[in-house]
Formats: C-alpha cells, structure tokens, sequence
C-alpha cells in the first residue's frame, strides 16, 4: 500500500528547480543534507545560503508521526490550537503502552484493558483531526514508518527521538518535541537552527559477525554521546552503497544516541529494492525519476573534506563486532579479551542473564533472520541458552512474515519469548522485577539503543550492553559477557566443543512480505461530528491549561536541584511504569528530576527544602515553592537532557514552577522543548561557575527585562551567608523564540494567532 504518493509526487516535482538554485545562491556542489533542506524551506525557492550551525531557519516538513507515550500531550495541545484538521500527514502509532511480561497475546491483552482509556482517546483525536491511527500491537513507530511511510528526499518530524530511523530510506527525519509537531499540524511553519554536517566514509564491506549495529556503535565511540549536537550525519561510500536499506536505519536510528540532529544516506539499489518489497513501487518510480536529486553532488563525496564541517572514515572490512556499555551508549569494547579485563577492572558482571532482540532500532525481517541463524546453530549442535532470551518483533508484517518463514518457530524451540510488535524493555516497559529497586547486579545484552541505568527494567543495577541482533544472539546462548564467536568454542549438550558459524539471513524475504491485518485504521472523512471526552476525574488524561508567562522580573528564584553528572531525559522524567500518566502533566510531574543524582549529597530524589532546611523528595520540595508563590532554577552539567524527545521533561519543570535550567550544555531537542513551553534555557559563560553555585543559593535575574538575541544575561547568585557571586549566562534565543517566553509559550502564542 502506498501513502501519500501525491504529496510525495509534488516533493520530487519541485526538487530539481529548488535545489538548481539552491546550488547556485550556496555557489557550490551539495550534499544530499542540504538538498533537502533546500527543497523543503517554508518560503519556497531558495533566495540565501544559510550558515550552518548559526542561521535559525523555517522548514516546512512533509509529515509527522507520534507514538502514543508523547502523541498524548501533543495532540492535547493540538486541541487547544483552533484548528478542525492536521495541515500534513499525521500517524499515531500506539508502542510504548505495553508492557513485556509473558508473551505477545497476554500482554496485549493487558495493554488494551490497562490503558484502553488512553488508546480510546488518541483513536479519537485521530478521528477528528484527520490523523492515521495504527492500533496496539500494530508495530513499533520507527519500523512501520519504515515499510509504509518514508521516501527518499523527504523531511519528517516526529514525537521521538528515534524518528532519525528513516534516514534508511533517505530522509531527514528528526526527533522533536510535541510543540514543534503542533506547529506544523497547525499549518505552520517549523524552525530548525541550520545544521553543521559530519560526513562519514564507509570503505569496505561489512561481513562476518560484524553488522550494520557495529557501524553505529564505533561512531558513538568516535564521535560520544554530544559529538554530533547541531549537526546531520551523512552517510556514504562504498560500505554505504553495498548496506541493506534496513541497515541503513539501524546506523540513522542510534545517531540519536550522539546527539545528531538526524542521519541519512544518499538513495541508492537496496532502497529501490526495500521500496518494491514493501507494495510501494509507485515510490520507487517517481524517486527514480530524480535519483542525481537523491544524494549529494558527485563532487561532495569525491572530495568529502571541502564541503563537510567534520569527516570520518572506517573501513568496514576491518570492523568488529563490539558491545557498547554499560550505562552509556558511546563506550565500546571490542568482543572478547577486551571485554574480559574491562570488566574485570571494573567489576561488570560477566555471566548474562537476558539477550534480548528487537526495538525501533534492530527488529526487521533481517535482524530476526539474522539471530535466527544463530539459534538455528543452537539447535542444531545441541546447545542450549545460557541466558533468557526475548524477541520483539518491529511490526505485524515482519512478525507475520517471519512467522510465516518459521524464524520465529526457531527462536521459541530455545525457549525464548515473543513479546509484542511494541517498544517493551527498550523503553522500560518490562515486567522483569516485582521491586526493581531492591534487585540484585547483573548484566544483559540487546541489540536496543540506550542503556541508561534503570532504563530496561527499573534496576540501578542492571548493566546493559547493546549489540547487535546476532551477536546478541550469540552471547544469550554462551551466557558470557565475554564470549567471543570469532574464536571461542562452547560444550553442547553431548559435551563436545563446538563452534558457532557466521550468521546468514535475508536482506528482504524470499518469498516477499504478508500481512492479514497491519493494524492500521483510516480517520473519518469528517471529524467535525466526533466527540472526544475526558473524564475530569481521570488519572491517565488532563486537559491542558495554558501557562503563565514567567514574565521579565525574575527575582528570588531558588535552587531546586543542582544535577551532577549524566542527565538525561529518563532523569528529568522516567519512562517505564510512569508511561501511564504521560497524559496527565499533573500527575506524571510527580517523577519530576527523581533519577537526578544531586550533587551536594550525591543522592537521587533527595534535596533541601530552603523554606524548611528539610531534605525531601525533588517533585516534593518543588510543590512546597509553588505552593509559597517561590519560582525556581535547576543546574546541570553537560548534554543536559541527552536521550528522548520527550517534551514532558520540560513541561513538568514547568507546571511545577521551574523557571531555569542553567547548564555546561543542552542536547538539541531539550534545549528546544524548554523554549516550546515558556521557560529559560541558559548555559554558563563560565563552565567552572557550575561549582559557584551552592545548596541554598537564590537566583536574582539582573537584566531578564533586557532579553535580547545573542546577549548575555546576568545573574546574581546571593548565597546563605549574603555573599554574592555575578554570573553571565549565554543562550541561543531568537527573536520568534523570545515570543514564546513572553507569550509563556509556542502555544500561547499559536492560539493568539488563531484567535
């Protein structure tokens, strides 16, 4: 089935007069990044060259996606716009309510009773507002967009970080927050600081153990978890051409996780292929038609170095399978010996008690046939699993298909467990522990993206390790961390040593895909006459009410919580159980900064009340200011709000009455969710003043009244003995942005412009 081949028709008729002048005002060859962002500029033909990482620039996307966990507060926004129906294409993909428990029937049975009002809710919205909806258990967001929804060329956006995934198929698809999604919903024109652009070299060719996963893993480790902040990764070279179109995403999907504003690769054979294979041949044809428009200038990849801000090169035929973790996705090991003295050094738990396969980023026909050859060699040489083992399939027409093929018959012969076409443990959503809290060290192996600490299952103390779907495979049969399948032999049943061959699989499925039911539901013509109902009383949904402008004399603010270390957006609003309330702000701001290690006693969840000298819980001692009429700041260290675009991380700070969050530096999406909801989002002049501030410090803004693009802010900073410190604050305000602070919001704003 094809969507939108209109739309996607009028994409490609405009590209070639769009981006003929765009190469003419830039006065040079193009990448394929800039291609498209040239094609897609909200005021049409190109008139300037925009400068990277500097000019704030309007972009006018193709489409949007949201899955249910932040479809709901952006679609509550939405309602509040005046608006009868989306501008562009709009899908909610119902994912992350689920959770993994005992297998794909039950849980989805549970999901659907557990969280049928919410689901009721966003089927309805859909209805109205003319947006598809794709039902539970339907698929995870990132691989059903894949199969039905991106094209080469396009711009997305979508509620989820991981919305990068499609850069597979040749897209600049980029995570936001639910504001941003509401403005181009609302017909408006969406804002993006022009990005810096990393090319990366792929020479070589990938075989052996080593997979797509591995590509990902060693750019982590080159570029860290902020390397590639405020930039679009680039893709290319002979590695790149000779790559599956799903491996393609799997590389695009964990840019996430270096902070890269999306990735993508020029359109190439296996994205022809991947096209046809999944019904959309008409997609194909017309990308065929424009195909020099669907990858940079020749002259680009030739000579990467002149037109690209960074360039790296890895030789694919000399890469190795790696496990990248624990607690962080950019710290590699190399399988084997080196991952047994690093984790003796370190005290990592070297027996593995999960391997787990799937999530947005390792679930398709090829991951699963992939690992299923591994456990086929299990099988075979009469070895049995170390370790549990889960499967996730990426959607229903990949279950269906591999079901269909006997993949997934394989995977259930070693007892592993099939668990819903959803998120599940890759997004906390994992019945593991009955009290995660209080459960023992270990460690697992998946082949998902993040590996923050508590992220899969709740527990501090599980180590996860990402890899890839077979070498994943490999370590859940061994049960070592260490476990090299280049070299290692393991004892079978029979007690004779036996070795584990190279995986083999299936880039698409022989016999082509299938599907009897794909879980999609069409909206009505008409959503004028559809009711959409929340109950006041409800403990999942809340309507919105709009914020209070901060206003421009800030004045007695004190420190909420001065964070230390790593902290990311599962920090500032954990994921997991918490998922429930995502359409109540009310109540999911009570995990508001509860995974924040405070820097003064090193604990989470613990700080001072100055109004009491206290220590209690952070949503706790936060309420006590509001409830006293007290605005307050929080503190960060770098890549402050690293991980998910979900905008709850600003929102609750804000509805709780957090005014600013001063850090060493933001990650993209954050940094622009706190601007979307009215707040002020600063970083030190001076990183060293990050140790000025002090536990019962309160914050006077000298010149909020002042506030002005690309001037500092000062602040003095009066401590408990009425001593003072002066600090200058940087931020990256524009004028439109300054707007939304005053206004308290996008939205505000928005529905002042509706009005």
């Amino acid at each position: 089935m094809t969507f939108d081949i209109d739309m996607i028709k009028r994409v490609y008729a405009r590209m070639k007069k769009r981006v003929d002048a765009a190469r003419e005002v830039v006065g040079r060859p193009l990448t394929l990044s800039e291609k498209i962002l040239y094609n897609h500029l909200w005021e049409g033909m190109p008139t300037q060259a925009f400068e990277r990482g500097k000019d704030y620039v309007d972009f006018a996307p193709d489409r949007i996606a949201c899955q249910d966990a932040t479809a709901q507060m952006a679609l509550l926004q939405f309602m509040q716009a005046g608006k009868s129906k989306v501008a562009v294409p709009t899908t909610v993909h119902c994912d992350h309510l689920i959770q993994a428990k005992e297998g794909a029937a039950k849980d989805l049975k549970r999901a659907n009773d557990i969280s049928s009002e919410v689901f009721d809710f966003l089927e309805s919205v859909s209805d109205k507002y003319g947006i598809g909806f794709w039902k539970p258990g339907a698929g995870i967001i990132h691989q059903v967009v894949l199969e039905n929804y991106a094209f080469p060329g396009g711009m997305m956006i979508g509620t989820d970080s991981h919305t990068v995934n499609a850069g597979g198929l040749g897209m600049l698809a980029i995570g936001v927050g639910g504001a941003d999604a509401v403005d181009v919903m609302a017909g408006m024109a969406w804002e993006l600081k022009f990005p810096k652009l990393i090319g990366v070299k792929l020479t070589g060719k990938l075989s052996g153990w080593t997979a797509p996963k591995d590509v990902i893993l060693k750019v982590a480790e080159i570029l860290t978890v902020k390397g590639g902040t405020g930039a679009i990764v680039e893709y290319f070279g002979p590695g790149a051409i000779a790559m599956s179109c799903t491996g393609k995403g799997t590389i695009c999907n964990m840019g996430a996780e270096i902070g890269a504003t999306t990735s993508t690769f020029g359109y190439d054979e296996s994205m022809d292929r991947y096209l046809r294979a999944t019904d959309r041949e008409g997609v194909a044809d017309a990308a065929n038609e424009v195909a020099n428009y669907l990858t940079a200038d020749a002259e680009v990849y030739d000579n990467p170095e002149q037109y690209f801000d960074q360039v790296i090169e890895i030789n694919l035929s000399e890469l190795g399978p790696l496990l990248n973790g624990p607690f962080t996705p950019d710290l590699s090991t190399e399988v084997g010996s080196d991952m047994t003295k690093r984790a003796n050094e370190n005290q990592w738990p070297l027996k593995v008690e999960w391997g787990l396969i799937g999530s947005c980023t390792n679930s398709s026909y090829e991951d699963l046939s992939r690992a299923s050859s591994i456990a086929q060699q299990a099988l075979d040489k009469n070895l049995k699993t170390k370790a549990e083992f889960g499967i996730n399939p990426g959607s229903e027409q990949v279950r269906y298909t591999a079901e269909r093929d006997g993949i997934l018959e394989v995977f259930e012969k070693l007892d592993a467990t099939i668990f819903t076409n959803a998120c599940g443990p890759c997004i906390g959503q994992w019945a593991r522990y009955s009290d995660p809290k209080n459960a023992p060290k270990n460690s697992i192996v998946h082949s998902f993206n993040r590996n923050f600490a508590k992220r899969a299952d709740g527990n501090p103390n599980t180590h996860a390790f990402v890899a890839s779907p077979e070498l994943t495979a490999a370590i859940a049969i061994a049960g070592r961390l260490d476990f090299n399948p280049l070299k290692d032999k393991l004892i079978n049943e029979d007690g004779e040593e036996v070795m584990l061959d190279e995986p083999t699989g299936w880039e698409l499925p022989p016999k082509g895909f299938d599907v009897k039911d794909n879980g999609y539901l069409e909206p009505v013509e008409d959503g004028s006459g559809v009711n959409v109902v929340v109950n006041e009383n409800s403990e999942r949904l809340q309507l919105l009410t709009p914020f209070v402008p901060i206003g421009d004399s800030l004045t007695g603010a004190k420190l909420l919580i001065k964070a230390f270390g790593k902290c990311t957006t599962d920090h500032i609003s954990m994921a997991g159980p918490w998922l429930r309330f995502r359409g109540h702000l009310d109540n999911i701001a009570n995990n508001t900064l509860i995974g924040a290690v405070n820097a003064f006693n090193k604990q989470t969840n613990f700080v001072k009340n100055q109004l009491t000298g206290d220590y209690a819980g952070v949503p706790d001692v936060q309420r006590a200011y509001k409830a006293a009429g007290i605005k307050t700041v929080v503190v960060g260290d770098h890549n402050y709000g690293e991980g998910s675009s979900r905008e709850h991380a600003a929102m609750q700070p804000r509805h709780l009455g957090v005014a600013a969050v001063i850090v060493k530096s933001f990650a993209r999406i954050h940094e622009t969710n706190l601007k979307k909801q009215g707040m002020l989002g600063l970083t030190f002049d001076n990183e060293a003043d990050y140790d000025v501030i002090l536990e019962d410090d309160t914050f006077n803004f000298v010149d909020l009244n002042a506030f002005a693009p690309g001037k500092q802010l000062t602040v003095e900073v009066v401590h408990a003995d009425g001593s003072t410190d002066t600090i200058k604050l940087n931020h990256t305000y524009n004028d439109s942005q300054i707007e939304w602070f005053k206004e308290g919001s996008a939205l505000n704003l928005i529905k002042k412009q509706n009005a």
